[in-house]
């Protein structure tokens, strides 16, 4: 007797949103079915892998130093490695040198950065603050100004300061990403209000705040389920928007990624246990529904893509 695979049939889908224009060009999102449940529906875009480059850089982990080795105080060269030689099929650019409590860089310099490396690759360009609010709405201003016309997308434009985020992305045809803490409701809210002030709902991203493994990533795939079940099953229009974990940052910050094999041999390599933490992190968050992936070492890019064809295949 033949076995027939159950099935469940999504009310919607996600939207489409576009990255980046013409040959950069990728779009994200158009799924109608749960994360990799190919036999329910489509995943026209497969997520996406972006590679995270800081404008300026403080003390890393040993593994990302190795890795980043002589790009690291030059983002340009740093994002085109990241391109050319690790495979990401985008660039998110953190802007670290204008966060008033370190150096407090100015728009027009960090502006002129962001051209520099949207000039010299041909994948997307993400551009994200240091989640200063005041300074963030300065700062995106610029960037989406001299940016004109690019498709650049800023963030995070949170609560506090969307409006100041959103309209000169509207103005100068960007997209954003909403970031709100961990919480579906909030982060519905939130791009309401984005889409009350004049954003199109394909210009928007959800950046829902991510754990890493250890440190919350149970709350972070919950929300990202929910987000993703509100929008397929309940056909929820204000959560039909691809989802961005942010998940770096998140995971070569936890002890168990950057601390010493002196400080605890029972751990092992520190390098392989770092590559790890971050990976299994994007796995969890790919599985709970992320469309987009920002990772920092360029091993765990290459983990995470293969574990994205094979879960396509």
């Amino acid at each position: 007797m033949a076995f027939n695979l159950p099935t469940e049939t999504a009310k919607g889908k996600v939207r489409e949103v576009e990255l980046g224009t013409g040959s950069k060009a990728k779009k994200e999102g158009g799924e109608n079915c749960l994360p990799f449940h190919l036999w329910e529906g489509q995943m026209p875009n497969s997520p996406i892998v972006a590679a995270e480059v800081s404008d300026e850089v403080g003390e890393l982990p040993p593994a990302l130093e190795k890795a980043l080795g002589d790009v690291k105080n030059d983002p340009v060269a740093w994002a085109k490695k990241a391109v050319n030689d690790w495979g990401a099929d985008a660039v998110f650019l953190l802007l670290t040198s204008t966060d008033p409590k370190a150096t407090n860089g100015s728009a027009e310099q960090a502006a002129d950065t962001v051209l520099k490396v949207e000039e010299a690759i041909d994948v997307p360009l993400i551009v994200y603050g240091t989640e200063d609010l005041e300074k963030d709405a300065d700062v995106m201003k610029v960037v989406a100004t001299k940016a004109d016309g690019k498709n650049l997308v800023l963030g995070p434009a949170k609560e506090e300061n969307f409006k100041k985020i959103g309209a000169p992305a509207i103005g100068y045809k960007q997209t954003v990403v909403g970031m709100t803490p961990i919480d579906v409701n909030l982060a519905k809210q939130l791009n309401i209000l984005l889409t009350n002030l004049g954003m199109e709902a394909d210009k928007l991203i959800i950046d829902p705040t991510t754990g890493a493994l250890g440190y919350g990533l149970e709350y972070t795939y919950s929300v990202m389920e929910r987000l993703k079940i509100a929008a397929l099953m309940q056909d929820d229009s204000m959560t039909q928007m691809p989802l961005m974990g942010n998940v770096g940052f998140q995971a070569w910050k936890t002890k168990e990624a950057k601390s010493s094999q002196e400080e605890y041999p029972e751990w092992g390599d520190p390098e392989k246990r770092g590559i790890m933490w971050e990976t299994i992190t994007a796995l969890a968050l790919l599985l709970a529904g992320a469309d987009i992936l920002v990772l920092r070492h360029p091993e765990s890019i290459r983990l995470t893509k293969q574990l994205i064809a094979d879960l396509c295949a």
